[in-house]
């Protein structure tokens, strides 16, 4: 069956602020030096899907702009236009669709496009293994990672494992927990960490969406019939905007039953907010990840990153500094999921030129 490369790269990444903005959002950053978050996401998943066989989902807003950054990596007409943001449901839904109507049925390899992974070698062969379990059993299939400490910034995933098998069938998706529940979490051993990747059939993630989002799959099914006519643009535009907004996990993947879970150990990191840097950067003694032009005195556990201007930290510590061409940000480390509420609260101050 054939294998096709989903990734999902229609978000706005505003914990990314002010790196991130409204015309050049995170999946579009060079972080790491090497190349920018959907072009490092496209290049593993050629590891397991021919590049002819991969699409990428995003907002019209950014399409073209996709077109452009990925240089020619994804042929055009396999970069799929949300005209609405409306969830991962729904852009999986979409992409489901394409696929079946325009392909032929395979194995979806869904993934977000901002994921830190550092040894590809065996992602690649965790992400194959599930190709092979979703055929095989026709089931839906997520990839759970061992968590290594009580992380208080993802969700987790409750599995319990199965004779003579090296998967594991979930149990529970429990939402972003306390400290103190984290804790709990690593200790019992039977959490892993959300990824937000999954496997699955094409057929057999929309025969779910059939099942428990039926006002998803009737419009889905709408969008379904006008693809390959010339109405399809005209269909998507009027359509998908009224999809309700809900997570895949929400919908389908904490109420399905049968679910399965493989166990990622390959160095994966979730590139969320401004305190991943410190995964992608070499820490200092001190536990310091610098970036750009700057220098830290008696400085402890924080990020600077510098596009343009110098930055001199001295006595402080556990902060994120980020300089970037109009704004600076300083926020404390532990924080860092909260710079969300500062781009809604500059918004709802008007400072839109910031956006």
């Amino acid at each position: 069956m054939k294998v096709y490369g989903v990734i999902m790269a229609g978000g706005g990444g505003t914990r990314f602020w002010p790196l991130s903005r409204r015309e050049l959002p995170k999946q579009f950053l060079n972080l790491s030096g090497k190349d920018i978050l959907v072009n490092e996401t496209y290049d593993r998943l050629k590891l397991v899907a021919a590049a002819g066989d991969i699409f990428v989902v995003t907002n019209t807003l950014y399409a073209e702009k996709t077109i452009a950054m990925m240089e020619g990596r994804v042929q055009e007409s396999h970069i799929l236009a949300e005209p609405a943001a409306r969830n991962t449901a729904a852009c999986i839904g979409y992409a489901a669709m394409e696929i079946i109507k325009k392909y032929g049925d395979g194995v979806m390899c869904v993934m977000p496009s901002d994921h830190y992974i550092k040894d590809e070698k065996s992602y690649a062969d965790t992400v194959l293994q599930g190709v092979k379990l979703a055929e095989k059993k026709d089931c839906l299939v997520t990839i759970g990672i061992k968590p290594e400490y009580p992380a208080t910034g993802y969700g987790y995933i409750r599995s319990t494992p199965v004779k003579e098998e090296a998967y594991r069938l979930v149990e529970e998706f429990v939402e972003k927990p306390e400290e103190e529940t984290a804790a709990f979490y690593l200790e019992e051993g039977c959490y892993a960490w959300n990824s937000g990747m999954y496997i699955w059939k094409a057929s057999r993630i929309l025969d779910w969406f059939q099942k428990l989002l039926p006002d998803i799959y009737t419009c889905l099914v709408k969008i379904g019939n006008a693809m390959g006519t010339k109405q399809e643009r005209e269909t998507i535009e009027e359509i998908y905007p009224k999809i309700p907004k809900i997570s895949i996990d929400y919908g389908i993947m904490e109420r399905a039953g049968g679910v399965l879970m493989l166990e990622g150990n390959f160095g994966w990191n979730d590139i969320g907010s401004l305190d991943a840097l410190e995964v992608l950067h070499k820490k200092d003694a001190k536990g310091n990840v610098g970036m750009g032009s700057h220098i830290m005195m008696d400085t402890e556990g924080t990020i600077c990153y510098s596009e343009d201007k110098f930055i001199a930290a001295a006595y402080v510590r556990d902060l994120i500094i980020v300089e970037s061409k109009d704004a600076i940000l300083v926020c404390p480390r532990q924080r860092a999921q909260e710079v969300k509420k500062l781009v809604d609260f500059l918004e709802e101050k008007g400072k839109t030129e910031y956006l």
